[in-house]
């Protein structure tokens, strides 16, 4: 049986919309157990009333608003640094909260620890494609600063991160940069992409910010900062959409009778642009699944966030990169 922590002082949304995702995740999976983390008013019932759920009960919580690093050293018996200290000590096999991304990622690199060859563990999500094709895309902001042997090692996690979750063979990986030409691009950029070239015969070449959504390859990697600031551009471009069709609905009876016609293909689109469907973000380049939800989550994301986190301890993904970093080792030598 996979026991999966999680956090249920984590979110914007309370504790009643972790805990009702921890349900559905037990429900729907008969060899789950789940390892409550939370204040003992919080997590002590609920676990008393759901089989397969303990109770991990701490006195402290880390706030969206506070310093990372400087909450994570204070606050030792939050349910953060204490669901990745479980983790640690084998009491649990995986990791998820949608608390502060900054805490989780300091406290999961501390306490869980990374791989052994990687440099720094990464932020990776699957986002969806016009052609019906997910792609990865990684490092999401884990990392502001980053250099071309890390770009290698995000790109080798993103690419075990594609077979195991989306059911890719040989995923191909593309180079996030301002132009497909082998030659756009900062002196950086260049040094990512001769790097890459390097590593295998999986590198696509480059991709432009069109294809985010394109679905034409199965992983895209950059440094955490264009990365981070891609997938805000995303997220603030469809909420510019959804915000204008709301206005142009209330202007006349007819747009609304077509809003009302498109609501599901609407929902749909929503759904998918939400990141529910996998729950969040996993932090890769660790020796143990930790996937990281959005702060306004829902149960259906800590449903799923829990669900992708034990399919991963049961599917090695851990292992997958360990073995592509011992191949790249070996090559390099």
């Amino acid at each position: 049986m996979v026991t999966i922590c999680v956090d249920a002082m984590g979110g914007d949304t309370g504790p009643e919309v972790v805990l009702e995702g921890i349900a559905e995740a037990l429900e729907a999976d008969a060899d789950l157990q789940v390892l409550v983390a939370g204040n003992d008013e919080v997590v002590t019932p609920f676990c008393q009333g759901h089989e397969r759920a303990l109770p991990l009960v701490t006195t402290e919580a880390i706030a969206m608003d506070e310093h990372p690093a400087q909450a994570v050293r204070a606050k030792r018996d939050s349910s953060i640094v204490r669901g990745c200290q479980e983790v640690r000590h084998g009491e649990a096999d995986g990791f998820f909260s949608a608390g502060s991304t900054g805490a989780i990622l300091a406290a999961a690199t501390m306490t869980v620890g990374r791989i052994k060859g990687i440099r720094r563990p990464a932020l990776a999500t699957a986002i969806p494609g016009s052609t019906g094709r997910r792609t990865v895309m990684i490092d999401m902001g884990a990392n502001a600063q980053t250099t071309s042997e890390m770009i290698v090692q995000f790109a080798h996690m993103g690419r075990a991160y594609a077979k195991v979750t989306l059911g890719v063979e040989e995923p191909k990986v593309a180079l996030l940069c301002n132009g497909e030409e082998e030659t756009k691009g900062s002196d950086q950029a260049l040094e990512y992409h001769q790097a890459l070239v390097q590593a295998g015969s999986w590198f696509a070449g480059n991709a432009e910010g069109t294809d985010l959504l394109a679905g034409r390859y199965d992983v895209i990697v950059s440094d955490g900062f264009t990365g981070n600031v891609a997938l805000k551009t995303l997220e603030g471009t469809a909420k510019y959409i959804v915000g204008e069709l709301k206005k142009a609905v209330k202007s006349s009876k007819l747009m609304a009778i077509g809003a009302l016609l498109l609501k599901p293909a609407l929902k749909k689109v929503a759904a998918d642009l939400s990141g529910d469907e996998y729950g969040g973000a996993v932090l890769l380049g660790l020796k143990a699944p930790v996937i990281i939800g959005h702060g306004a989550t829902s149960a259906t994301a800590v449903r799923n966030g829990t669900l992708v986190c034990a399919k991963a301890v049961r599917a090695g993904l851990v292992q997958r990169i360990e073995a592509d970093v011992e191949a790249e080792v070996e090559e390099a030598s």
